[in-house]
């Protein structure tokens, strides 16, 4: 009897115990159901906009938020592709029921035995259930959450359905979402043609798509795919033969667009959003951006740098070029985006020295000096700043058109003491310039810190027929129904410069490309520019123009940190011709805005005078003959120098 009433008590308070336990687990699976994402329509779940940009040629150049591909069925894939996930992910996906008890306690064993996470135990549905609903977070209640959904999905569809809506949906790298947008983008081919090995090396994305993927490390990629071939090999999917064919004719992944303008496109993003108001569809926006022009700008600057950059102390560099209009054509805004995505075009303040002294003579040829006026190259003082020439040389009186062209300093003092620091920074504003702009006679030396787009975009209105420019990279912006959302403005700028200031300026500016500090910049063709190197060379610049382009150039160091004496005249000016020759070759020759036919020649000394004479011609209002003041003797310096002005060899500014 005794034993019979403990056997009863067991069994009773064991019955009261289950239901106890039933009734906390119900608890605890309603405490963790309550928040459980709305799991009712599963095609529309975790699908951001996507921004595509689109080069001026129509060619993508950029994709922003999810890139999805069309859906695929299984039907439509080749065998290999879902053989190659099952292989590598999920060995038993046909056999549990959502969750492999087996495949669990199989992972605990080799990570205890590895001392180390190397396997784990989740199923392909609840990877789904995970990357549908639910956040990456590593906690005991995501973990609760994703087995509940993984219960759900295994019993609202069909194996092969689950399969599909993994392949299509899951995340793959570079922003791309299921295997045909992922094919279409490492292979320019859509998933139904991938290969065997295409196929194992996009199943191997999905352990580390950021950083597995083939355009980021092809040599991990191929490592990871080799190991899914070998699985597969494991599973029986392929034989050993089969594998290591596959290796032999793998193909390598392509280089993708999105890779060729970095910068430029982060600079796009940010103006598309200021635009909209924000972003609520899929949206394609045109820009303006020429691919080849940029391809040549990111060749001729990382070559350059390569070359010379260590030699020169010169870290970075930075370069943008524009249609007159504006439009920008290429933009680099550093040495490598993956090591650093500070756009040096848009966002660096420097100090553009010498680059700045064309809002200093444009000044001073609207107060009524010409290109012909004589100024005086010596010493100067203002107050207790005495600025000094490159090379502490000073040629006495000479023409405003040498004065600019051998960039002489005492001279752009003395030309900004003239009409008056404030006239010269209402010149550069009215120009283009908006960064803060100090009215003190440094302003004449370029003290005043600006960005390369805004300067080269100041530039642009020599360019432009004396049009104000505003540099924009955006031409429109449509949805993904094709409605218009956005269009550029084609109305022309203000005109900013008159046409006689226009055609001195390119007089000017000429000169600096043929015989003055910017010889290295000559592209075999009619151009106008100007150099700059601030103190102690921090910052080195060139730029300058042509019929067609518009291209400004900066040579210096994140930090501030001085150069090996690396001036405007040299690096700037070398990168400036390079990728000028190679962007315009084949163009027939036209002259500049206003300039006349200039073109710039070799240097030698027999046809010396007959540049200087053009030079002094092209476009120089002459003064009445009693008011031209008449010329003095050469100073002691000058003299020294046997060398024509043409070719010496101290205009490196």
């Amino acid at each position: 009897m005794r034993a019979a009433g403990l056997l009863r008590r067991v069994i009773t308070w064991g019955l009261v115990a289950s239901i106890w336990c039933g009734v906390v687990l119900t608890g605890v699976l309603a405490w963790y159901a309550y928040d459980l994402p709305d799991i009712g329509e599963i095609e529309k779940m975790t699908r951001r906009p996507n921004v595509t940009l689109l080069a001026s040629d129509g060619t993508r150049l950029a994709s922003f938020g999810d890139r999805f591909g069309a859906t695929r069925s299984l039907q439509e894939l080749p065998p290999h592709l879902p053989h190659a996930v099952i292989a590598v992910e999920d060995r038993r996906f046909y056999e549990h029921g959502g969750i492999d008890f087996r495949g669990l306690l199989r992972a605990v064993y080799v990570n205890i035995r590895d001392g180390r996470i190397s396997q784990g135990g989740s199923t392909l549905t609840q990877q789904l259930a995970k990357n549908l609903f639910l956040t990456p977070d590593r906690t005991l209640k995501r973990k609760i959450q994703e087995v509940m959904l993984a219960y759900w999905l295994e019993n609202r569809f069909t194996k092969d359905q689950i399969l599909t809506i993994y392949l299509n949906r899951v995340y793959l790298g570079a922003g791309t979402y299921g295997v045909d947008a992922a094919a279409r983008h490492y292979f320019g081919k859509p998933a139904t043609r991938v290969g065997l090995y295409e196929a194992a090396l996009l199943a191997g994305l999905l352990k580390a798509p950021s950083r597995l993927n083939p355009t980021n490390d092809p040599a991990g990629a191929d490592q990871r795919a080799a190991l899914v071939l070998q699985t597969m090999v494991e599973a029986g999917f392929i034989t050993g033969e089969q594998a290591e064919e596959a290796v032999a004719k793998k193909t390598s992944a392509r280089v993708a667009r999105d890779d060729i303008a970095p910068y430029f496109a982060d600079w796009i993003l940010a103006q598309v959003r200021d635009f909209l108001g924000g972003i609520d569809d899929d949206i394609r926006v045109v820009t303006t951006i020429d691919p080849t022009a940029q391809i040549v700008a990111r060749e001729e600057l990382a070559k350059i740098l390569d070359e010379e950059g260590a030699k020169r102390s010169a870290g970075q560099a930075a370069l943008v070029s524009l249609a007159p209009d504006g439009a920008v054509r290429a933009l680099v805004g550093g040495r490598d985006y993956a090591d650093s995505q500070f756009n040096r075009v848009t966002q660096a303040l420097r100090q553009p020295g010498s680059a700045f002294k064309a809002f200093v003579y444009l000044s001073g040829l609207e107060a009524g000096l010409t290109p012909d006026s004589l100024v005086k190259d010596a010493p100067v003082r203002v107050g207790k700043w005495t600025p000094g020439n490159y090379g502490g040389r000073y040629y006495g009186e000479v023409t405003l058109r040498e004065s600019f062209a051998r960039s002489m300093n005492s001279v752009a003092v003395r030309v900004t003491q003239k009409v008056g620091p404030k006239t010269v920074m209402a010149t550069a504003r009215r120009l283009g310039i908006t960064s803060e702009l100090r009215p003190t006679g440094g302003i004449a030396l370029g003290a005043s810190e600006v960005t390369l787009l805004e300067l080269t975009g100041a530039y642009a209105a020599f360019a432009n027929q004396g049009r104000r420019v505003t540099p924009y990279g955006i031409t429109e912006i449509r949805d993904a129904r094709g409605q218009l959302l956005f269009q550029r403005d084609r109305a022309p700028g203000d005109t900013v410069v008159s046409a006689r200031h226009l055609a001195q300026m390119a007089n000017l500016m000429s000169a600096t490309v043929v015989w003055g500090t910017g010889k290295a910049a000559q592209p075999g063709r009619a151009a106008a520019g100007k150099t700059g190197t601030s103190q102690d060379f921090r910052d080195a610049w060139f730029v300058g123009y042509t019929a067609e382009l518009v291209t400004g150039v900066w040579f210096g160091n994140d930090d501030g940190a001085p150069m090996q004496k690396v001036t405007g005249g040299s690096l700037p000016a070398q990168l400036w011709g390079r990728f000028m020759r190679r962007n315009l070759d084949g163009l027939p020759q036209r002259p500049l805005p206003g300039g006349g036919a200039l073109v710039a020649q070799t240097q030698d000394d027999s046809i010396g005078g007959f540049i200087g004479r053009i030079l002094k011609g092209l476009t120089a209002e002459k003064p009445a003959a009693a008011q031209r003041p008449s010329k003095p003797a050469a100073p002691a310096a000058r003299q020294q120098d046997d060398k024509p002005f043409w070719k010496r060899e101290d205009q490196r500014d």
